[in-house]
């Protein structure tokens, strides 16, 4: 029985050693690929497969719209939150209470926790595990180093990976040159980016897109 306990406990200790290092060494290397990326690889038939696009650009090149646009869209407190937002998590509960549709409170640092170091999923286990990253990435990142992997790891098109190549497949140019515009028709489309598209954009992407442009209007000028 002593043993199982050592065992078990020496399990506990590598692993809080093992993630803490691999939060600590993506606070400074770029993030190569994630599990999703791989995950869409292998769910396309194998005749089909195309490598994925993923091009890491550092924040300052990557146009400030952009994380203006997604900071609107799908997290407004991003800057002033612990990396859990309490507040939309009970309106997210109370709103499902009442059987209306399901909606989401996951914070941009959540997200990041999870498409960086977890797998899609609704499990107990993976949830559990998305509040220890986001909690570890909060206490050992930037806020500036979250949207930066954030915005360079998020699936944005089927195969599109990151801000540079969402820009380049539906807009034909460099992140750091998106207008205002461009990057709330990128972020419009985020809850579900294989079924939408940035451009040409349809009449619920249109009206999303012109949302959050009022937002980056209101939300005003911000920094990390």
């Amino acid at each position: 029985m002593k043993r199982f306990f050592k065992f078990i406990l020496k399990g506990i200790l590598y692993f809080f050693v093992f993630t803490i290092l691999w939060v600590l060494l993506y606070k400074w290397v770029p993030v190569p690929a994630t599990s999703l990326m791989v995950i869409r690889y292998f769910e396309q038939p194998s005749e089909e497969r195309e490598l994925w696009s993923h091009d890491w650009k550092p924040i300052e090149e990557i146009s400030p719209y952009l994380h203006l646009a997604v900071i609107c869209s799908e997290d407004q407190n991003f800057q002033k939150h612990n990396g859990f937002d309490y507040e939309a998590i009970e309106k997210a509960i109370q709103n499902n209470k009442k059987g209306k549709r399901l909606r989401g409170a996951s914070t941009i640092s959540q997200q990041t926790a999870k498409n960086v170091f977890l797998w899609p999923g609704r499990t107990w286990l993976r949830k559990g595990l998305e509040v220890y990253f986001t909690f570890l990435i909060e206490t050992l990142w930037s806020k500036e180093r979250i949207m930066e992997v954030y915005l360079n790891s998020i699936e944005m098109g089927k195969g599109i990976y990151g801000a540079e190549a969402a820009s380049q497949y539906w807009f034909k140019k460099s992140a750091k040159n998106l207008n205002k515009h461009e990057a709330a028709a990128i972020a419009a489309v985020l809850p579900n980016p294989l079924r939408y598209k940035a451009n040409p954009a349809s009449s619920y992407i249109q009206s999303r897109k012109n949302w959050i442009v009022r937002q980056m209007v209101y939300y005003g000028p911000y920094k990390y």
